[in-house]
């Protein structure tokens, strides 16, 4: 069963938590952990594509998206497959992946924006439903 926590932002900036998504895959691909991280849409996922690019100039986060390469340590995409289990997912979409089970770490990523604080409780009562104990860490 994967431990389930949700980072919690004190901004509403969108990018803020694109950023923290960005230092969370960073520092589990560091601990040679495979990563997934969930974009809610298509532009989305073409900014973390970017934005790991240069997110630190002094490393570099080897990452793809799912289409060109589901096989990469760092692999960005929505609803697809994960190639490797027991990873870690980075979860910016508003629900809970259809593939949570296949990880052994899930982290949802809440900024103060109100429309996404609301879709992050139902997904905390909705893991505790499911038999979950999610865990709230403040950033």
């Amino acid at each position: 069963m994967p431990r389930i926590e949700f980072y919690v932002l004190s901004s509403a900036t969108p990018t803020d938590r694109l950023r923290a998504a960005c230092q969370l895959a960073m520092k589990a691909w560091r601990r040679g952990l495979p990563v997934f991280l969930r974009g809610s849409d298509t532009e989305q996922c073409r900014a973390l594509d970017e934005l790991l690019w240069r997110f630190k100039t002094e490393s570099f986060i080897p990452h793809n998206l799912h289409q060109d390469d589901p096989q990469a340590p760092v692999v960005i995409g929505l609803d697809d497959e994960p190639s490797t289990q027991q990873g870690v997912l980075i979860n910016l979409n508003t629900t809970i992946s259809p593939f949570v089970e296949r990880f052994s770490r899930v982290i949802e990523i809440v900024n103060q924006q109100p429309e996404l604080l609301t879709a992050c409780r139902e997904n905390f009562r909705s893991y505790r439903q499911r038999g979950y104990d999610p865990q709230r860490v403040e950033l």
